[in-house]
């Protein structure tokens, strides 16, 4: 008698194979047998006929850190076929921490990934100092997704260095031992990895850059010793120029990163994206991955499956704002902005404004009516450069700041009009598809529970799905089977999670059933559903027919079942002399 079976769907397990139709049979939280017809009862069955059987997704860049001790759900990655998340990214967490140094990591986190400082203080639920201990409280909170995490540069930084660390000071040598010390003490409990950031872009509400992002060798090898003495973990960073902020930055990282590599037995893994500024320089640092693999050193680029955004809107944020008579509507409601916004002397007004600032480094930088774009429902995230607001305003015989200004008051101010910053250079998701396509990337990227101000990327697992398995038009498509792997199985891989990611006999019973056809994103929409009422924008998904966790299911058509089978993930803990 098996626990679960599910009878007849196109089984893509997440190894790369050709996807074939059959069974999968579940009991005690395990898969016990997977093939053309599985024998057996079950105390359920659940009929896949027409539906696509993978692996549950395996997202390996979140920032749930402070989320994980309120929300069970882990929203909204739950509604996109994750069933375990990894977070400690880019250096920012909350362990180990003071109890006088809470509000300092809060700061750090609400500056670096844009998570309202409100919620985090109004959220979550202290009860640790040492990182083990942390560990211990996430074990404890009841999940429908599982957990695993990272220890973060800029918490242990501030932890030894007090204001030292926090002003990236340079650390001494018993800085960096006492560092060291914590990084293993945080493997040797079950963290994933260590994780640090070294882009300028990253700062915390006070303008100081993230603690590490200036680390010199000594100190980021000192660390990444900790991974080689524990034979486990992934040394995950966000580098420096990953923005375009610096242009010589990228290959002066790749070489510390490939000694490391090769030093410590462990994979680096870095964020990689197409920049405006120097937009080819992508390529590069996939031939330089490559070398390293071929010599043995994993040398990971972390890529995501689109743009990087804002999304523009009357509830989030657009240029308008930086003139001077929008102060008149900044703290009105949506609803009265825009009743306000159709008088024609202010739209002239706030429009004369704006053209007189379409020069400033933000503005052109990350709103340039060029470079945006009406993004619908449901959403498109590889528009052509005919759509974008200047070419609309052309046609119309506009300029475009009028346009954008129009465009911001319609559907009742909720329209939202997609800004890439990043992985749109060319004016299509071209080099995006290289970089998923290619053997040395990892997916991810996400920032599921991060920049929830500005955009909404923890749905990127579907979006693999449906945009590039599926619906793309202007380029090449990715098979089925390798869309499936590299959100799954190799996800799983590089963090040494051998016991998920795929469907075979002995492997933890994590699924999805999707109904392929079916499957499609939703516009973003803001909510405000965070402690203390702060806002977050969202995306949901409709095509999940059902959600495994362990066995259990936990979402079910994009509702919550209740299940909460969810488990921290620790790492491998090798026994050492």
């Amino acid at each position: 008698m098996h626990d679960l079976i599910v009878r007849g769907g196109t089984i893509v397990d997440g190894t790369g194979a050709p996807a074939y139709h059959g069974d999968v049979a579940v009991t005690d939280g395990v898969i016990t047998e997977v093939g053309p017809s599985v024998e057996g009862r079950a105390r359920r069955v659940i009929d896949a006929e027409g539906l696509l059987v993978t692996p549950g997704f395996v997202d390996i860049h979140t920032h749930y850190d402070g989320q994980a001790t309120w929300d069970p759900l882990l929203t909204p990655s739950c509604w996109h076929g994750v069933t375990t998340v990894v977070m400690g990214n880019c250096g920012v967490g909350f362990a180990p921490v003071r109890a006088s140094e809470r509000e300092w990591l809060i700061g750090l986190m609400e500056g670096v990934e844009d998570i309202p400082g409100t919620a985090l203080h109004a959220g979550i639920r202290w009860g640790w100092e040492s990182f083990p201990e942390y560990l211990e409280l996430l074990d404890a909170v009841p999940h429908a997704l599982d957990v695993g995490t990272q220890v973060p540069h800029g918490a242990i930084r501030a932890y030894v260095m007090g204001e030292r660390g926090a002003d990236n000071q340079p650390a001494t040598p018993e800085d960096i031992a006492a560092m060291a010390r914590l990084v293993l003490e945080g493997l040797d409990a079950g963290a994933l990895g260590f994780s640090t950031s070294r882009t300028i872009m990253h700062m915390a509400v006070d303008g100081r850059p993230v603690p590490g992002t200036f680390a010199a060798e000594d100190e980021l090898f000192g660390l990444g010793d900790a991974l080689r003495a524990a034979g486990a973990g992934v040394f995950e960073l966000a580098p420096a120029g990953v923005m375009g902020e610096d242009l010589d930055a990228p290959e002066r990282e790749m070489a510390w990163m490939r000694r490391l590599a090769a030093r410590t037995g462990r994979p680096v893994c870095f964020a990689l994206s197409q920049n405006h500024q120097a937009s080819q320089d992508w390529q590069r640092m996939l031939e330089l991955s490559a070398q390293a693999a071929a010599e043995g050193a994993v040398v990971r680029p972390q890529v995501h499956a689109r743009t990087v955004s804002l999304l523009l809107g009357l509830s989030t944020l657009h240029p308008f704002m930086f003139v001077p008579s929008w102060q008149e509507l900044a703290d009105r409601p949506i609803r009265e902005q825009v009743s306000l916004l159709s008088d024609p002397h202010r739209r002239q007004r706030l429009v004369t404004e704006m053209a007189a600032m379409g020069d400033d480094p933000i503005v052109a930088g990350f709103m340039s009516p060029t470079r945006v774009f009406p993004m619908g429902d449901p959403p498109d995230y590889e528009p052509p450069p005919e759509s974008s607001v200047a070419a609309q305003a052309a046609r119309e015989g506009v300029s475009p700041w009028e346009k954008l200004y129009d465009l911001l008051r319609s559907g009742e101010g909720r329209e939202l009009l997609n800004a890439p910053v990043l992985n749109y250079a060319d004016g299509s998701l071209d080099p995006t598809y290289e970089m998923l396509a290619s053997p040395v990337t990892a997916f991810g990227l996400g920032d599921g529970g991060a920049h929830v101000g500005q955009t909404c990327d923890a749905s990127s697992t579907t979006f693999m799905l449906t945009h590039w398995v599926r619906d793309r038009q202007r380029g090449p498509r990715l098979p089925l089977e390798l869309a499936v792997h590299k959100i799954t199985g190799a996800t799983a891989d590089l963090y040494g999670l051998g016991d998920r990611g795929r469907l075979r006999p002995g492997l933890k019973a994590d699924l999805n059933l999707i109904d392929f056809d079916r499957l499609q994103l939703r516009r973003p929409e803001l909510v405000q559903d965070l402690p203390g009422g702060a806002r977050r924008l969202v995306q949901r998904a409709e095509g999940y027919v059902a959600t495994v966790n362990a066995g259990e299911v936990v979402m079910a058509e994009g509702e919550d079942t209740g299940a909460r089978p969810g488990r921290l993930v620790r790492g491998a803990r090798p026994a050492r002399g």
